[in-house]
């Protein structure tokens, strides 16, 4: 996709470690993820999915170009957090849109992440076998 100097709808997506920094052109068309097509960087038919989920659920009817930078984590977290992203660009763009990505929880940050490990413990909750002779 070219750069163009045109107005564009930026966002920010996160999940675990993941950030994604989308923007939404409204003069180009494509899907670009850190400068290649999505279907290429993302392996799985799961992460694909994943990642264009929002522009399923969208109803603007023009085409519209998306660029993304994301970095941190790994592929299936990177995924979620460009739905996330693309979702609240989305959004911006088009505020009558909000009620439909929330009602199918596109617009909510997934919260869970890697618990700390504790001291005197193996992981994070694993506490050492214990022995009574």
């Amino acid at each position: 996709m070219k750069k163009e100097l045109s107005k564009y709808f930026e966002a920010v997506g996160r999940r675990k470690t993941s950030t994604a920094r989308v923007r939404i052109f409204l003069s180009s068309e494509g899907f670009d993820v850190n400068g290649s097509d999505y279907k290429a960087y993302f392996k799985t038919s799961g992460q694909k999915t994943s990642a264009e989920k929002p522009l399923k659920k969208m109803t603007v009817p023009e085409k519209v170009g998306i660029s993304v930078k994301v970095s941190g984590g790994g592929l299936a977290s990177q995924a979620d957090a460009v739905s996330l992203g693309i979702a609240r660009a989305i959004v911006k763009m088009n505020p009558d849109q909000k009620s439909v990505f929330h009602a199918s929880g596109l617009l909510t940050r997934d919260p869970r992440a890697v618990e700390r490990k504790k001291y005197g413990l193996k992981k994070a909750r694993r506490a050492p076998q214990w022995a009574k002779r």
